[in-house]
């Protein structure tokens, strides 16, 4: 048995000395045969495996994106820098592809990251290429830019702030939720404070402006009817109390205002009607769908304007706010 063994060594030890040695040659080999043309497509080679790694990181694991707007301040600032999580809801074949594992919805006060519903397409190739470039870069450069320079979102980055089967109106600024089977609705800080939810969201504008906010967007449904000379003194007088406001405009409570003033101007107009009853109403989640809100409920465009997303428009969840270093953290 001894021997057995010692023959098994001597035999390991030989081949293995062979083997160094040839892989010596081979490597003396190569080196002479070295060229700066060889070098080079070395490198290329390295670059490329380089990038499509990262692609396949980007795309399947988690990618990197930078915060552009306002929309989620506090929460989130401009030109924060943060890590989404690809597999939270299913992960995406390709670049708005379709979705594979989706086995995970998203969740209320998730922040989630979902295609621009009023995004317009320069066309397939060019967003799967910018798409590509973007993610492989590591979000350093975007090509997808406007006339002036500006980055164009495709991607959005809000908080799910509610879910199918809720139905959301607002007033004066503020949320009010009703969950599904509820019958009443309860202003989004109370909400949020019953359900133990961020409390992030908030408003900038005082609720003493909100009366000439209203005036200012009733005179401009006078103004669109052709009325100017007829708007009602009240109007211009609540106008006043904000003609010299520079501060954040909540359009979607003038808009809410001209359309109900162009209403009661014209009630026979089925298009303001339609307006009038959706304001009222609220806006209500089918499901498989979430309305998105940014937590800068003054300054974002947001699910009040294009309306609930599906679930098939979400590529991932924010996790962690990597840049700057002085704000690293968990991002909830």
């Amino acid at each position: 048995m001894a021997n057995y063994l010692t023959w098994i060594q001597q035999f390991t030890e030989e081949r293995l000395t062979r083997r160094l040695q040839r892989i010596a040659r081979d490597k003396l080999q190569k080196a002479k045969k070295r060229t700066f043309k060889g070098e080079v497509l070395s490198w290329l080679d390295a670059i490329v495996f380089a990038v499509i790694f990262v692609l396949l990181i980007n795309q399947y694991l988690f990618q990197l994106f930078m915060i552009p707007s306002p929309s989620m301040l506090d929460t989130l600032l401009i030109k924060d820098r943060v890590f989404v999580s690809k597999t939270s809801y299913g992960v995406e074949v390709y670049p708005g592809g379709p979705k594979i594992w989706a086995k995970n919805n998203p969740l209320r006060d998730d922040v989630i990251v979902f295609y621009n519903p009023e995004y317009i397409s320069k066309g397939p190739v060019f967003d799967v290429l910018s798409q590509i470039i973007y993610m492989a870069t590591f979000s350093l450069v975007n090509i997808d830019t406007d006339e002036d320079g500006n980055m164009r979102e495709r991607l959005y980055v809000k908080r799910a702030a509610a879910l199918g089967g809720d139905t959301i109106r607002f007033a004066d600024g503020t949320a009010h939720i009703s969950g599904a089977g509820q019958k009443g609705f309860t202003p989004d800080p109370l909400f949020r404070t019953e359900n133990d939810l961020s409390q992030a969201p908030h408003q900038t504008i005082a609720s003493e402006l909100y009366g000439g906010i209203r005036a200012y967007g009733s005179i401009l449904g006078y103004q669109e009817a052709n009325l100017d000379a007829n708007v009602p003194q009240h109007l211009i007088q609540g106008y006043q109390k904000v003609a010299s406001y520079r501060g954040a405009i909540d359009h979607y409570q003038v808009q809410a205002a001209k359309e109900n003033a162009l209403h009661q101007i014209d009630p026979s107009d089925m298009r303001t009607r339609s307006q009038m009853t959706r304001y009222k109403q609220g806006i209500y989640v089918p499901h498989g769908y979430v309305l998105p809100l940014g937590d800068n409920r003054d300054n974002s465009q947001d699910g009040r304007y294009f309306g609930p997303v599906p679930h098939t428009s979400i590529i991932g969840r924010v996790l962690f706010r990597f840049w700057p270093l002085k704000r690293m953290g968990v991002v909830s």
